[in-house]
């Protein structure tokens, strides 16, 4: 991961989340993804809300390599691993005592809202991203 230090988003496993196995059903864990992404764009002091521009996710992937059950605790680390003209990729890593559950990739593109269209990352949002890459 080319950041700086992870952000860390602690989370626990909700009963809702599971299948009828107790894992976690496999489209869920993206819903964890997308709460420690929005906590980790809050620091930055990002906001999906208002705004010309949009950010939809374009690419999603997740790979299992451990069992996610009801309850279990989740630290869930996100890293900026793309800062593309217009687009951004996160990297999540999901730790379940120490050890790697899953791990996920999500790009989301700049888009503009009236238009619908990809535009370049405004200046100032690719300076507040900026602030966390290793360079």
């Amino acid at each position: 991961m080319p950041c700086r230090q992870p952000f860390l988003f602690p989370t626990r496993i909700r009963f809702i989340d599971t299948d009828a196995s107790g894992r976690i059903h496999y489209t869920c864990l993206f819903r964890y993804f997308e709460s420690a992404e929005i906590e980790f764009m809050r620091t930055l002091d990002i906001s999906y809300i208002g705004g010309n521009i949009a950010l939809p996710r374009v690419h999603v992937e997740c790979d299992y390599r451990l069992a996610i059950l009801y309850d279990d605790l989740l630290e869930i680390e996100v890293c900026l691993t793309k800062l593309g003209r217009s687009s951004i990729g996160l990297e999540f890593r999901a730790m379940k005592q120490g050890e790697l559950a899953a791990k996920g990739f999500i790009v989301l593109a700049c888009m503009d809202r009236k238009t619908q269209l990809s535009v370049p990352l405004p200046d100032e949002l690719r300076a507040k991203l900026s602030s966390v890459l290793d360079e």
